[in-house]
């Protein structure tokens, strides 16, 4: 069967597994988001990261609003077969909703989380929400 693979991957009770991105290059952490069967399937046919958006209840094109597509270079299992390494090229350089290069911007500082990564590109300007 041509999805076997899918089988060895440990999801959980939802039907999903974690997927890290990480960006292909540089080895930043992106963002982590969560794939269900038929996202990790699709993002292997298509070539780019597809996750399911869990607010949503639907698959999800990362960058389908926003432009910010991320282009699959590898992908990798973890040990325990539950958790998916996704190596991309993050097109246009911004991964978060936030309009930052990460999701990872905060820093704990002295008890407190501080933002430390800067916005490259306003959330208006790429969702065209006021």
């Amino acid at each position: 069967m041509a999805d076997s693979w899918l089988d060895d991957i440990k999801w959980d009770q939802d039907g999903l597994v974690p997927a890290i991105a990480q960006e292909s290059g540089s080895g930043k952490v992106l963002m982590m988001a969560w794939m269900n069967r038929e996202a990790l399937a699709l993002t292997v046919q298509e070539g780019r990261a597809i996750y399911w958006s869990r607010s949503r209840q639907r698959l999800w094109r990362k960058g389908e609003e926003s432009g910010n597509v991320q282009v699959l270079k590898d992908i990798r299992l973890d040990c325990d077969n539950d958790v998916v390494l996704l190596q991309v090229e993050q097109i246009g350089g911004i991964a978060c909703h936030t309009g930052r290069h990460n999701c990872f911007y905060k820093q704990l500082h002295d008890g407190q989380w501080q933002a430390v990564e800067p916005v490259k590109k306003n959330p208006q300007d790429m969702y065209g929400k006021g």
